[in-house]
């Protein structure tokens, strides 16, 4: 506890790479939560010991793959009501659930659990430069409350310069429908 301020927590952690359950490194962290005010994210400093495998050749793959349709990509319900994901759909997900982090982050509080269900809908938006863009309606799960959160949030990404949220907002309830 400090005084005024907030709680502090210092956490040892083990990161596993979400491509290949064999890469782990050591992590160490500091979480501060601030009293009172539930519209400041928590602050984070952190130390990684390591580094996951590098995901260029995948990444590239991807961004190809997506820059070469002649339409833009859309899909709902990622994953399906069974619990799969296709093939192609899978760095749509990764995509989906990298970006999501930070929109927990930013309204993560010490009695919150977020954890991202399904993409409800996702559909690129066509850019003229080297840039992906995506607009996404997530579903949200907050596993203390078990409430189900549509989140909208646009996300710019490029293999070289990595994941960008650029406008995110809770949705009212009926939007997942």
């Amino acid at each position: 506890d400090i005084d005024d301020v907030g709680h502090k927590y210092y956490l040892e952690l083990v990161l596993e790479d979400v491509l290949d359950k064999d890469s782990t490194v050591n992590c160490t962290a500091e979480v501060l939560y601030h009293l009172g005010n539930k519209n400041i994210a928590p602050d984070v400093q952190f130390t990684i010991e390591g580094e996951l495998k590098n995901a260029d050749e995948a990444d590239n793959i991807f961004y190809n793959r997506i820059k070469s349709l002649e339409k833009e990509l859309v899909a709902e319900n990622i994953p399906d009501s069974h619990g799969n994901v296709s093939p192609e759909m899978e760095p749509i997900r990764l995509l989906a659930w990298v970006a999501s982090g930070y929109v927990i982050w930013q309204n993560s509080t010490e009695n919150t659990k977020f954890q991202l269900a399904q993409i409800k809908h996702v559909k690129q938006v066509k850019r003229i430069d080297e840039y992906l863009e995506f607009d996404y309606v997530i579903l949200l799960h907050e596993m203390v409350s078990q409430e189900i959160i549509p989140w909208q949030m646009t996300v710019l990404w490029h293999p070289q310069h990595g994941v960008q949220v650029t406008r995110d907002s809770r949705q009212p309830k009926h939007a997942s429908e």
